[in-house]
């Protein structure tokens, strides 16, 4: 399996909902992984974590702390490189005690034997 093939599943699996995200997790992230946000996404869950357990925590954190409405992926995105991918999300929400809105981001990641040690996201802003 190649980059290409990891990144038609990631958008086949999270297309499928929760269960199909935590199924690609499981199966395709490497056990060190490193996960990049954009920024702090609250005092408990920084922007950097390492470890494919700490990854399952900020999902579960993510879906404890808004309703999804759904989420959409698109790609994979390949460029010159032959180990990255990038993927379009567009996730539909509502934090606890917020307004429910869409946002936006770009996933770039990258992948070593068939597994993804890199995760960063790029958020649309302004």
């Amino acid at each position: 399996m190649g980059v290409m093939e990891v990144g038609q599943k990631m958008v086949e699996m999270v297309n499928q909902g929760r269960e199909g995200e935590a199924a690609f997790v499981r199966e395709y992230y490497a056990s060190d992984i490193i996960s990049i946000e954009g920024g702090d996404m609250s005092e408990d869950m920084p922007a950097r974590i390492e470890g494919v357990e700490a990854v399952k925590g900020k999902h579960d954190w993510w879906y404890a702390n808004n309703e999804v409405h759904g989420t959409h992926a698109e790609g994979p995105f390949i460029g010159h490189r032959d180990d990255q991918f990038a993927i379009r999300f567009v996730l539909d929400a509502t934090p606890k005690g917020g307004e429910r809105n869409q946002m936006t981001e770009v996933g770039l990641f990258t992948v070593k034997d068939d597994r993804i040690v890199q995760e960063e996201y790029l958020y649309l802003m302004g």
